[in-house]
């Protein structure tokens, strides 16, 4: 990724069509920032067109966009398999004060007390909730389930994350 598209961040990708009306089938990890995303960016493709998004709802696993302008399956057609990204300061404006990028969390020290126990390495799902990848201190990566009793504590702008772990969850 160039500096440029550091600017951004991916919140979903084109996996497939939705019907003949030129309407995106969307895999996503977060629902809320599809659902916010007034334009979308392609960076994927060659000339990064900016899509305006007209509508969104949601199926089992998937979000269905229908994007301006854009009203037949060949008019998608170029765009299956691609990224959709979104300016990252745009979807930090529509935060609120105690929310945050899941991807900030990346690079976080984990504390338990006062202790440092490792980092966040990366965020996966398991399809019901956010898992952070906790590198320790050994090297070993522990999943845990990103819920509140176990995060009291998130701050995101000194990079620090207070865990308190139940018996065997980082083992």
């Amino acid at each position: 990724m160039n500096n440029e598209e550091k600017k951004y961040i991916s919140i979903g990708k084109i996996i497939n069509f939705f019907g003949i009306k030129g309407e995106a089938k969307v895999g996503y990890q977060n629902q809320s920032q599809i659902k916010n995303a007034s334009f979308v960016y392609m960076l994927d493709d060659e000339k990064k067109p900016k899509l305006e998004v007209e509508r969104v709802r949601f199926g089992k696993n998937f979000a269905i966009v229908k994007f301006s302008g854009i009203d037949d399956i060949n008019d998608l057609i170029q765009f299956k398999g691609q990224r959709m990204f979104v300016l990252k300061q745009e979807a930090l404006n529509k935060l609120d004060n105690n929310e945050f990028l899941i991807q900030d969390l990346i690079g976080c020290l984990v504390y338990d007390d006062n202790e440092q126990i490792g980092s966040v390495v990366a965020v996966s799902s398991n399809g019901t909730q956010d898992l952070l990848n906790i590198k320790n201190m050994l090297g070993q990566i522990n999943l845990v389930p990103f819920v509140d009793e176990f995060f009291p504590v998130v701050d995101i702008k000194n990079k620090k994350i207070q865990i308190k772990p139940i018996e065997g969850l980082l083992s």
